[in-house]
């Protein structure tokens, strides 16, 4: 058996990365796919003012159970894993299809998706050697997008035309993905638990948070994909209030495309973060990161799709650019300070804290009577305002 730190090298096209990426495609498909139905069971239901609480609901438990589920990923073989939280998906899905409420049923989606997260990104670092990690992340990128890409259009479909067969789909999907978990080889443990201790494990985590944030690398990637995901979450959302007034268009497949092409768009920004950046010259992705708020506020000026269409994809190859690099450096300093799966638990608790905040700022703008034209200004403020600022402060900590 491998000791706890070793890595073993399967390579970028072996069959053991090969089922972490199609276990990770049919999740994240599965994912996706809900995320679009779940709106659309809002709206059938004439609850749409709920509609961002489903973001909520789904990144409150990644906050909650940030110290938890680092732990829990490093404690097992990672493939066991995942398969264990995609089985929590297949849960919260099926008390959906039961008739549950919505919110609750996505509730424990997000459970058993903040348990995968630390998991199917910390597994990377025992499978590839340490320059191999920018590809080994663009690769799952790569999957993830795509399934993102397939599952908002289908998802988008599947809401207007046959809700029945919706979350029969996505059971099936996160069976799949479960059962494919199955076939990743069982890996040592990086961090096996004698005993399960809440409060030590809060403790730990406290630790772990306080030493990732000490460090320049680790603090600059915490701080960069909370503000992307953060960003992304709250576009998701706002396209399908957007979309309406700007488009004149009031379905859902509509914001589904959309949301496709920024899918598009990372798939192609991560295949030139592979191509054009690496770890010695992880500055260059700053440039994707501090075009994402221009582009955002373009969407103001646009009334055709094909136009929304391009401006989306334009967004997404910036925000792959940027956020694929940075990835590979927390998880290559995470593994180095505190190991993958805690640094990755608190990626996701900052990633998380970053929506719930943005996501927050864009329902309290809608609350307090802000036209749709009003939040996308305020929301493309934010992000040119945020990362613009981290790229002035990671240039001047890099050149002192």
């Amino acid at each position: 058996m491998n000791s706890n730190n070793q890595r073993v090298c399967y390579g970028l096209m072996s069959l053991p990365m090969w089922a972490v990426m199609l276990a990770q495609f049919f999740s994240a498909f599965g994912d996706n796919v809900l995320f679009v139905v779940a709106i659309g069971l809002l709206k059938a239901h004439a609850q749409q003012s709920l509609t961002p609480w489903l973001q909520e609901a789904f990144v409150i438990a990644f906050i909650l159970l940030a110290p938890f589920v680092g732990p829990f990923a490093d404690s097992l073989p990672k493939g066991r894993a995942m398969f264990m939280a995609n089985t929590v998906k297949l849960l919260g899905t099926v008390f959906i299809l039961a008739g549950g409420h919505t919110l609750v049923g996505y509730l424990v989606v997000g459970v058993g998706a903040a348990m995968y997260s630390p998991a199917k990104y910390g597994i990377l670092g025992q499978m590839v050697l340490p320059d191999q990690l920018v590809r080994a992340n663009g690769m799952l990128e790569g999957s993830t997008i795509a399934a993102i890409l397939l599952g908002v259009v289908a998802g988008g479909w599947l809401a207007d035309h046959a809700m029945s067969y919706a979350l029969l789909a996505v059971v099936g999907t996160y069976l799949l993905a479960a059962l494919i978990n199955l076939l990743i080889p069982r890996l040592a443990p990086e961090h096996p638990l004698e005993k399960i201790n809440p409060l030590a494990m809060v403790g730990e985590f406290g630790r772990a948070l306080v030493q990732l944030a000490r460090d320049r690398d680790t603090r600059f990637s915490l701080i960069g994909t909370s503000v992307f995901w953060g960003s992304g979450a709250t576009l998701r959302l706002l396209l399908f209030a957007w979309v309406p007034v700007a488009l004149g268009v009031s379905n859902n497949e509509t914001p589904s495309m959309l949301m496709g092409a920024l899918s598009v768009g990372i798939v192609f920004g991560a295949v030139l973060a592979g191509a054009l950046v690496h770890l010695h010259n992880i500055n260059r992705a700053l440039l994707g990161g501090v075009l994402l708020g221009p582009l955002v506020l373009l969407l103001n000026g646009i009334t055709q799709i094909p136009h929304a269409a391009l401006a989306m994809a334009l967004v997404g190859i910036c925000g792959g650019f940027f956020v694929i690099p940075l990835n590979a450096l927390l998880q290559k300093r995470g593994h180095e300070l505190v190991g993958v799966g805690h640094a990755l638990a608190i990626q996701n608790f900052w990633d998380n804290l970053g929506m719930l905040l943005l996501v927050g700022l864009y329902m309290g703008s809608s609350k307090a009577g802000m036209s749709v034209e009003g939040s996308v200004a305020l929301f493309g403020g934010v992000i040119m305002v945020g990362l613009t600022s981290l790229a002035v402060w990671r240039r001047r900590s890099t050149q002192a």
